[in-house]
């Protein structure tokens, strides 16, 4: 592999997606990444939407990656996956807390084993306290991250789960930074390090940059949180719908210009930018009910022309159609041989220096145990 990473061997011993995700990011940046799989594979190999005996959500967190089967439970397989670890240099993990120092593969020991290791923890709620010994899954996350009190709009509305598994993601993109800054540490002091990570640590510090201003200032905490509004910034028209991201006066001004409402200028709920938060719920009901005989496209051109942030609401279908999609070069397709055509989100980060490969497929369980096997020197049992 070429790109950034190049020359950086990484041992995956993760599995479902934070931990895949966060490894699949290193390899789309040129690292060697090895996953490390039980004999009955990755649970996500297992999961619906399939091809050729691939599962999508597989295939789309495991390219670029070789595949090596290890039973770690029988001394073989430890023994292999030591000697894979003294001539590697990432190693990362998600099981549950205490299972890999019951396996033998602790913090402590690799590193002992290996002075300039990388080591990454991946945890659910964390590695001590009440919750960590507890299956964790995205749902959960959400709900005691507050992130679905966030979602709902108000601490006092039902609480909503954001349709798609923004923990497990979030956290696979936080442990792969995680990752090269100790190896950018690495770098000067020439000693790896240990890293723990958790999905509950990493959502609360994502909500608290927007979501916590109410909880921000000790001894002035809002007892009731709400969210910028009830409202969501997504209005009706007559063939869809459309987001307008209204934020500055002259926005506001222009708005109201462009789709012939003068008297928004004047109302007094919406005469700063203060009142028109204040009174959101009413500015942003004022604002569908301006625009709501529109088109689309119609409307998009009005307020382009004045300047006003908008954009269409896409389907994931008009998505993959989309010009601005096509100019960026956000989606790829690459023949996989067994699963065949498929297409993926490019790695959104493009190094100009060190360009990147074009990927290779998620590899069949097992595909690469032979060759990896030989490269580390290890005899078959």
């Amino acid at each position: 592999m070429s790109g950034p990473l190049s020359g950086i061997r990484v041992l995956d011993l993760t599995s479902v997606v934070s931990g895949p995700l966060a490894t699949m990011i290193l390899a789309d940046q040129g690292a060697d990444v090895i996953k490390i799989e039980a004999p009955t594979g990755d649970f996500s190999r297992r999961v619906a939407t399939r091809r050729a005996g691939y599962s999508a959500s597989f295939l789309n967190n495991n390219r670029n990656k070789r595949s090596v089967v290890l039973d770690l439970k029988s001394d073989e397989g430890r023994d292999a996956l030591l000697k894979m670890v003294a001539q590697s240099d990432v190693f990362v993990q998600n099981f549950r807390p205490n299972v890999a120092e019951r396996l033998g593969f602790s913090e402590d020991a690799l590193m002992k084993l290996n002075p300039r290791l990388i080591y990454m923890s991946i945890a659910g709620f964390g590695f001590e306290g009440p919750l960590a010994d507890r299956p964790t899954y995205d749902p959960l996350i959400q709900a005691i991250s507050s992130l679905a009190s966030v979602q709902a709009g108000s601490d006092e509305e039902r609480p909503r789960l954001v349709r798609t598994i923004l923990p497990d993601k979030l956290t696979g993109i936080q442990a792969s930074q995680a990752i090269t800054a100790a190896l950018f540490s690495r770098e000067r002091t020439g000693k790896g390090q240990s890293i723990r990570l958790s999905m509950l640590d990493t959502i609360v510090s994502f909500l608290w940059g927007s979501d916590m201003g109410g909880h921000t200032f000790v001894g002035d905490e809002n007892p009731v949180e709400e969210a910028q509004s009830f409202i969501d910034l997504i209005y009706e028209v007559t063939d869809g719908y459309v987001s307008v991201a209204i934020m500055q006066d002259k926005h506001w001004q222009a708005f109201a210009s462009a789709v012939g409402k003068p008297e928004l200028l004047t109302d007094p709920r919406f005469t700063t930018p203060e009142l028109r938060d204040v009174n959101r719920d009413a500015r942003l009901q004022a604002t569908q009910e301006s625009i709501r005989g529109f088109s689309s496209n119609e409307l998009i051109k009005l307020l382009d022309e004045a300047g006003v942030p908008c954009a269409p609401v896409l389907t994931r279908t008009q998505l993959r159609q989309d010009p601005q999609i096509a100019a960026n070069e956000t989606l790829i397709q690459y023949e996989h041989p067994e699963a065949g055509p498929l297409r993926q989100a490019a790695h959104p980060a493009r190094f100009k220096q060190t360009p990147t490969d074009v990927p290779t497929g998620a590899p069949a369980l097992g595909a690469d145990t032979k060759n990896v096997l030989d490269e580390f020197k290890i005899e078959p049992w």
